[in-house]
This record gives structure tokens, C-alpha cells and sequence, in this order.
């Protein structure tokens, strides 16, 4: 069939003009070079396909078959090329993005606005899911671009940094003026943790690990509102003071969910500090951790850049760290293994000029 494709475009024009004389020069071939390939495409089918007249030629009735067929198959290939050329000229497409919700929420959102605003012609799909589950997908190649905090890139994909965040702690001023009444005790002396449960969110109970002699506790007890933070220790109205590990170690510390490369990241942090929280509640949702901060449940890791209006509007307050958290990057991670797409190209081209 394949070999035979020139030979059914030279049926298909002079099918279509009566004449073989015309179709030569639609063509810019000859009269005979077009009788032979009609003469090799009858002798292959094993059928006449044209009766010739004093006026040109007509179709024979499996010529009329063969040429609504063709007549099919031409559309079609026109209707293709139509469509290619619509997404190199217009930009016509499809892009799809993993990310996860936070990512999505604070960041891909301002650079889809604008992009969606000047190019109204390409149908963007969104699918929120964990940094792992977004490697996973690119990898069976489900989505075109995965949207991610850096972690070990694995091989085959190219990451490209976008932006810088900065992990924090963050509680509010009633929180702090009265830790000294959620300070949790000691629940076991063999570190074996107490899990409980409620619907996204996860709490935990351990041991406490951290020394307590020498350390000084808060006794918030006449304490005003307007605690202030002054390098890394709490002073209130009163003597006491509680220092940035004791309030880590005794709050309920809220984090996002292991396996979580922002978890990840924050455990090793605690860790590197010798700061062992006696209690941690664990949330799927970075927003749900601003959002309990502000209300006093406890002291949150959050990302400063996605808590600003928080920040700002003084409903939750940033504990000022010893030894700041090392600041991460957000990327774009897409397959080095494939060539990209119009309009992912024209997409990256796009945030990298903002």
C-alpha cells in the first residue's frame, strides 16, 4: 500500500479534475508519467479504474469506490496537517503538570494565570501528588513537567530551578505566652511512641529525649500579650526564659507527613540540632499547618514564603533559629530522554522570563 501512495495522489487529481491533461499540470509531471502510474495502480488492484472519452476520462464503478476511500484517507492526513500547523502558529495544546497542592497554591499559580491569559489555546491539566508519586508519573510518562521541591534527581530527567523557599517555625503570641500549660509529659521510658489518629492528621507521643538539667522553664503564668522574641530565647514580662530548643522540644510540633521530602528535610534539621520534640502532630497540608499556628494548637514548620500574609498581619509569629533551616530550591523536572513538546518549551521559556 505504502509504495503505492504517489500513485493514488495522481488517482485522487485526476479523478477529482476529469482530465489528464489538467492533473499533469496541477502536478508538474507529464501526461505519460501519469498514465503509467494509473496504468501500475490498475495492474496491481486488478480492476480498470477510468473509461477514457473523447473529453477526458470518468470513473468506473470501482474507481468511484476507490476514490471516496481515497477521498477519506486525504481528509484526514489534511485534517492532521491542519492541526500541526495550528499548534506551531497558535500554540494549540496540551500541557500537563504534577505538583503538588502547596506548590501549586503558591507557586504554579501565579505563572498559569498570566500564561493561561496569553495563551487561551492550550488546555493545561493539573494532577496534585507528592514529589515521589510526580517522579512516578513522569517516568510512565502520564504528565509532560512535574513541579517540585529539589531532592535526588534521578537519572534520565533534567531539573531547572525556579525559585527559592525557606523553611521556618512558626507558633502564635498565646501560644507562647502559655506553654507552660501544654508542655506534654513523659508517657513512656522506652521510647515506644502512642499513635492516634484523625482523619488527615496524625499524632504521635514519645519520649522525651532532651536532657532537662540545665535548662530553664517558662512559667508564662502572668505573661502579657506582647511577647517578643530576642535572639533564640523567649522573654516574657516575667524572669523566666525559654529557649528556642525548649520551646521545639516541649510544644506540640506540628509537621507535615513522613515520607515527605519537606518532613525529610525539617528531621534532618532537628536532628543535626540534638532537638527532640516530646510530641509532634503530623498534617498532609502545609496550609492546615499555617492555619492551626494562627489558632494556637502548637509551633509549625512551614515555608516563610507561603505564610507571608500570616507573617505579615502578625497572626503567627516566626521563632528566630540558632542556626537557620538550609533554604531549598523549587524546580521544573521533566524527561531529558525525550525531546519536549511545542508547548512545553514554550511554557518553560515563558516562567524563566518572569
Amino acid at each position: 500500500m505504502y509504495e503505492n501512495l504517489n500513485n493514488y495522489r495522481i488517482f485522487y487529481t485526476v479523478a477529482s479534475l476529469g482530465n489528464i491533461s489538467k492533473a499533469a499540470d496541477k502536478l508538474f509531471i507529464s501526461q505519460p508519467a501519469i498514465s503509467k502510474s494509473i496504468s501500475n495502480l490498475e495492474k496491481g488492484l486488478g480492476v480498470t479504474l477510468f473509461s477514457r472519452t473523447s473529453k477526458g476520462v470518468s470513473l468506473t464503478e470501482e474507481g468511484e469506490i476507490l476514490y471516496q476511500h481515497i477521498g477519506n484517507a486525504f481528509d484526514s492526513i489534511n485534517q492532521a496537517e491542519d492541526e500541526i500547523k495550528k499548534i506551531h502558529d497558535l500554540g494549540i495544546g496540551q500541557l500537563k503538570i504534577g505538583v503538588s497542592t502547596s506548590l501549586c497554591k503558591h507557586i504554579l499559580l501565579d505563572y498559569l494565570k498570566v500564561f493561561i491569559d496569553e495563551n487561551p489555546h492550550i488546555k493545561v491539566t493539573i494532577r496534585c501528588h507528592s514529589t515521589k508519586n510526580t517522579l512516578n508519573l513522569l517516568a510512565e510518562d502520564k504528565i509532560d513537567l512535574g513541579l517540585i521541591c529539589e531532592t535526588d534527581i534521578p537519572k534520565g530527567f533534567t531539573y531547572k530551578e525556579l525559585t527559592t523557599i525557606h523553611d521556618i517555625f512558626v507558633t502564635s503570641d498565646s501560644y507562647l505566652d502559655n506553654l507552660h500549660l501544654r508542655e506534654t509529659d513523659q508517657v513512656s521510658q522506652d521510647n515506644e511512641y502512642q499513635w492516634m489518629f484523625a482523619g488527615n492528621i496524625t499524632s504521635f507521643i514519645s519520649e522525651d529525649k532532651a536532657s532537662a538539667s540545665g535548662e530553664s522553664e517558662a512559667n508564662a503564668t502572668d505573661a502579657s500579650n506582647s511577647s517578643v522574641i530576642d535572639g533564640s530565647v523567649l522573654r516574657t514580662n516575667t524572669k523566666s526564659k525559654l529557649s528556642i530548643k525548649d520551646i521545639l522540644e516541649k510544644s506540640n510540633l506540628m509537621l507535615l507527613e513522613k515520607n515527605n521530602v519537606t518532613r525529610t528535610h525539617i528531621d534532618s534539621y532537628l536532628a543535626s540540632e540534638g532537638i527532640y520534640p516530646n510530641q509532634v502532630l503530623e498534617v498532609n497540608n502545609m496550609d492546615l499547618l499555617i492555619d492551626f499556628a494562627s489558632i494556637g494548637m502548637g509551633v509549625a514548620s512551614v515555608v516563610r514564603e507561603f505564610a507571608l500574609d500570616y507573617l505579615e498581619s502578625g497572626k503567627i509569629i516566626e521563632l528566630p533559629l540558632e542556626k537557620e533551616i538550609e533554604k531549598r530550591t523549587v524546580g521544573f523536572i521533566y524527561s531529558s530522554n525525550k525531546n519536549k513538546s511545542t508547548v512545553l518549551n514554550k511554557f518553560l521559556e515563558f516562567c524563566e522570563s518572569k
